[in-house]
């Protein structure tokens, strides 16, 4: 039997309407405190620093200003598995707030598993960090003014260049000014391999004890290390705020400045809530001035 059209509209509505809330709630998930680029962004985007089609970045910057910008280079996280330089909460907030502010702000992607593994994708970011250094110039930032920033996996990847700089500077990076460790529950790899833990922490370490060791921001941290600034959630049970004071305490002891900032927010929000106002931006803006002005 032919169902007539207008009652086949009727029947057909409900999904519809589910379709078009649960599109919009999703919409409205991600990009609820994302702010609007600011008017007048310069933005080129893709640009190789490698011959592989992941090793790719985006440049945000506002014109005039001169040289002398300082530059917030950005690696996204995603279970070094998935994520992407221009998904939802990496860079929107953090480009609104410190552009206007006079930063330079790169965000990179780099290649993932199972092509590469974590140790892997540290050498991405190093490779990353080198392009940025040496373009500063043309896009009036300061390769003397760095910031290196990473959320989750990417913090991680950013920590483990932090602790061993020499490791960035076989790719042709030279010293950076200070790293942001957003969130990362594998500041110590060894312990973390060690006891029960996610799967998505093995493709990324593999079985070798070595190995741990190699991908440990812990136990790969040296008198040279960069400063690093490592927030942690205070809301997760794998307490990775105990792995930041771990590194922090370690670090102070080898006399370089660390730091830790407990948030009451949850993973996702850590990294999305960067950059509104609020005493949790104050805070990382402050370590980053005073890092920048040394």
């Amino acid at each position: 039997m032919r169902v007539p059209r207008v009652v086949l509209c009727l029947l057909l509505l409900p999904l519809a309407i589910a379709v078009t809330v649960d599109v919009a709630a999703r919409r409205w998930r991600d990009g609820a405190t994302a702010a609007a680029v600011p008017a007048g962004t310069i933005v080129d985007r893709d640009i190789a620093y490698g011959n592989d089609r992941a090793q790719r970045l985006d440049v945000y910057r506002l014109p005039g200003g001169g040289a002398r910008r300082p530059i917030i280079v950005m690696v996204h996280g995603g279970a070094w598995r998935n994520g992407d330089k221009d998904g939802p909460g990496v860079a929107s907030n953090k480009v609104a707030r410190w552009l206007p502010q006079g930063y330079v702000f790169v965000s990179i992607n780099y290649r993932m598993l199972p092509a590469q593994d974590a140790l892997q994708q540290a050498d991405d970011v190093a490779r990353a960090l080198a392009y940025v250094q040496q373009h500063a110039a043309e896009w009036g930032g300061d390769r003397d003014k760095l910031i290196l920033m990473g959320h989750s996996a990417g913090a991680h990847l950013i920590a483990l260049l932090s602790a061993d700089p020499d490791r960035a500077q076989v790719f042709g990076a030279g010293r950076w000014s200070a790293s942001v460790a957003l969130d990362s529950a594998a500041l110590d790899v060894v312990s973390l391999m060690q006891r029960r833990h996610m799967g998505l922490y093995d493709p990324a370490f593999g079985a070798d004890p070595a190995r741990w060791r190699q991908a440990s921001p812990l136990h790969a941290l040296g008198a040279k290390a960069v400063p690093l600034l490592a927030v942690c959630s205070t809301q997760r049970r794998d307490r990775p705020c105990d792995q930041a004071e771990a590194y922090s305490q370690r670090s102070r002891a080898l006399g370089v400045a660390a730091e830790v900032s407990g948030q009451d927010l949850n993973h996702a929000q850590i990294n999305r809530d960067l950059g509104m106002p609020g005493a949790y931006t104050a805070q990382v803006e402050e370590f980053m001035a005073a890092s920048t002005s040394r």
